[in-house]
């Protein structure tokens, strides 16, 4: 297969990676260094590339060397496993030196710098990351499928697929994480054999790690197909083992591309075993409320009216109340004109503040105490239930206090 140019990509004729490039250059000659990884594949399947990586034959410290000699700022941020992060027009590049593994197990691996660039490509996880471009866009590849894979949209691990999966065990979960992204029709099956195969090696991953590689999978533009095999597989009942079926999460898919909603689909709907299930993966306080929040019946939207949603939205917050309503639309995928007004109006009422407190209390002859909080909850629960009106709220007040016992 010819090998393609990237020469016309914005991101490589950009002046902060030429820069980039150039200090490698002038250090090490002009096949010093090489873009990798997401920035080459990316620009192959013309997707959005995020951040540009970089592979050089200079060890970390002549890295380190040439780009302060350039005038580029040089951040070490992992020499024992040969990266430094240059930073050109406030943009980080990670550069990393071409390595190879010396021990692995499982987590972390100890690596050994090399100037062969197929040795370097035959330590990566599949032959769609194992491609490399030149400071002028040509594109490499070592291992000989990557461009191959490119072309039918193909996942393959590099190399034998237990071996690589025994390094990082992480990378079971990268393999469906791609094949959602990247893949198309069935996921390679010596691949899938051989995560079915080392499964067990998922209980050695850090929760955070899990986590992290689970929402980037669910925030694919159609995880549904590769999630139905994780389930088939039992790979996602290791992850999440009270997954209550998959009718939800594929309905839901179709109305949101929100990971953290997707996720919340294939979750219990008890509050507490959600929040169990968060903790465990350690989500980020944020993430866990908002699975925690959508626990419980989902509403009907037609039946929802807009004085609920306003006490909605007052009692749990704009995006707690979003959510539910996105449920909801995925529950009765008709309903989108209702879901549109209603998700409208959570977007633009102005939420209210409590229009009496303790000082207004005390104002009509009620001493603080035990009896002034259960007056304002009485006063709030009223308030809510009539839309929160805006204006009659000392007469409220007078009535409940004169509604007291004795």
């Amino acid at each position: 297969m010819t090998a393609p140019s990237l020469s016309d990509a914005a991101w490589l004729t950009d002046p902060a990676t030429r820069a980039v490039m150039a200090a490698l250059a002038a250090r090490g000659g002009p096949d010093a260094a090489r873009f990798v990884g997401g920035c080459v594949r990316n620009s192959l399947l013309d997707r959005p590339v995020d951040d540009v990586d970089i592979a050089t034959r200079l060890e970390p410290h002549e890295v380190m060397e040439a780009l302060k000699t350039a005038g580029l700022k040089a951040v070490p941020t992992g020499l024992d496993h040969g990266t430094v992060t240059a930073v050109s027009d406030h943009r980080p590049f990670e550069i990393t030196t071409l390595r190879r593994d010396v021990t692995t197990d499982g987590r972390r691996a100890t690596v050994a710098f090399t100037g062969d660039w197929a040795e370097d490509a035959g330590r990566r996880d599949f032959h769609i990351n194992a491609l490399y471009a030149d400071a002028s866009g040509q594109v490499f590849d070592p291992t000989g499928q990557g461009l191959a894979d490119i072309a039918a949209r193909r996942v393959v691990f590099v190399g034998d697929p237990d071996r690589r999966i025994r390094e990082d065990r992480l990378r079971i979960l990268r393999f469906f994480r791609f094949q959602a992204w990247y893949g198309r029709g069935a996921p390679d099956p010596a691949g899938l054999a051989a995560c079915v195969r080392e499964a067990d090696g998922l209980s050695e991953l850090s929760a955070e790690r899990v986590s992290k590689e689970l929402l980037k999978l669910l925030a694919a533009p159609d995880p549904v197909p590769t999630v139905a095999i994780m389930a088939e597989t039992g790979i996602l009942q290791r992850l999440l083992p009270d997954v209550p079926g998959l009718e939800a999460f594929q309905a839901l898919a179709k109305v949101s591309d929100d990971a953290v909603l997707r996720l919340s689909a294939l979750m219990p709907p008890d509050a507490g075993a959600r929040d169990r299930a968060a903790r465990a993966l350690r989500l980020s306080n944020r993430d866990r409320v908002r699975l925690v929040a959508l626990a419980g019946p989902v509403p009907d939207l037609e039946q929802l009216g807009e004085p609920t949603v306003r006490a909605m939205v007052y009692a749990d917050g704009r995006q707690a109340t979003q959510d539910r309503l996105t449920l909801a639309l995925a529950a009765r995928p008709g309903q989108v004109e209702r879901h549109r007004t209603l998700n409208k109006l959570v977007e633009t009422w102005p939420i209210p503040r409590m229009p009496v407190g303790g000082r207004e209390v005390a104002a009509m002859g009620v001493p603080p105490g035990p009896e002034t909080g259960a007056l304002l909850a009485a006063f709030e629960a009223g308030w809510i239930a009539d839309d929160f009106p805006a204006d009659g709220h000392a007469e409220r007040l007078r009535a409940l206090i004169d509604q007291r016992p004795g």
